[in-house]
């Protein structure tokens, strides 16, 4: 048995990278091994799989074929491989796991090393970057979102915690520039924005009447990278809407300045997402747990001091209205 399933692996995972060199990085071999496997599964079998011409490969007609059922094959190999391991409390195994380079770094990896010690069965790998990964062409276990997720029937999401988000800047911007009192004078305004894609993420600010605006300040500087738009804030560039999480340490510094906090500064849902499955394997669901469990203290919101009495007869009464945090979603 083990003689005819060798070198379906690596068959597969040479259709869905799309090349051998890309497979074997994938599955840890040399491009060597990985064509050898290939050449001999194909003499095992008597038919050619692949067309290989000096620049591309693609599948013959009985490579599509046999690519097909080795899908559905692996497919159920998996799901009965899952079944064994959902009533384990154990996590065994490698957890590959795709997240926001700087949310990542700051809020999940402490999360998922935390875990790794705690099951010295289980290894983990963490891709940084904040392109949108194919869990499943990508073979992720789970991934972090940031923001509203497309309706999909490949994966299941789960809310993870609320983002509290604030629009901030530097003593030196607001000595030479004022300190906007409202969402009609950010205008007036340099900002600097959260850009992907040639995507600028909109600033949405809610007014005392609970009506939602989008400021229109003068962008003139745009980074696909959040600390890139904090150390720019901090050199007086402009100013920055980021996540309290991150712009709270500047704060404490004394580096940046609070200007809209995050009750009227509409926030960012974070979500952990997987591929959809018939069985929940025991690293996915320990891992998902840690996470549930740890990233919601994290969120830090970012509010004006209260005001004192002389302070209000100066201005108008701070609104006092308070976000009601939503449930976690379950899968």
């Amino acid at each position: 048995m083990s003689d005819r399933l060798h070198g379906i692996s690596a068959f597969v995972e040479a259709v869905e990278a799309g090349s051998f060199a890309l497979a074997a990085e994938r599955m840890r071999l040399t491009r060597s091994a990985v064509g050898k496997s290939i050449a001999r599964l194909e003499q095992r079998l008597g038919v050619r799989l692949f067309q290989r011409t000096t620049r591309s490969q693609s599948l013959t007609e009985d490579g599509q074929a046999y690519y097909e059922r080795c899908v559905r094959a692996l497919a159920e190999l998996d799901a009965g491989a899952s079944a064994l391991d959902s009533g384990k409390s154990e996590a065994i195994g490698r957890l590959r796991v795709s997240v926001p380079v700087l949310f990542g770094r700051h809020c999940v990896a402490p999360v998922l090393l935390a875990l790794a010690r705690r099951h010295p069965r289980l290894a983990i790998e963490i891709s940084f970057s904040d392109r949108v990964e194919d869990l499943v062409e990508e073979k992720y276990d789970l991934a972090i979102r940031v923001g509203s997720l497309p309706d999909s029937s490949t994966l299941v999401a789960r809310r993870l915690a609320t983002q509290d988000m604030s629009i901030c800047a530097a003593p030196s911007y607001l000595a030479a520039h004022g300190k906007p009192a409202n969402v009609a004078e950010m205008s007036r305004h340099v900002g600097i924005a959260y850009g992907r894609a040639g995507r600028l993420e909109p600033w949405r600010v809610r007014d005392s009447t609970g009506q939602v605006h989008k400021p229109q300040v003068d962008i003139r500087l745009v980074f696909d990278d959040l600390q890139a738009i904090a150390d720019a804030a901090v050199a007086g560039a402009g100013l920055a809407w980021l996540p309290c999480w991150l712009m709270s340490k500047h704060a404490a510094a004394g580096e940046l300045v609070l200007v809209i906090d995050s009750e009227s500064v509409l926030p960012t849902e974070i979500y952990v997402v997987w591929p959809q499955s018939r069985y929940l394997p025991t690293k996915t669901r320990v891992a998902i747990d840690a996470l549930v469990a740890e990233i919601p203290p994290m969120m830090g919101h970012m509010q004006r001091p209260k005001t004192t009495a002389n302070d209000k007869a100066a201005s108008a009464p701070a609104r006092q209205t308070a976000r009601q945090k939503t449930p976690a979603i379950q899968p």
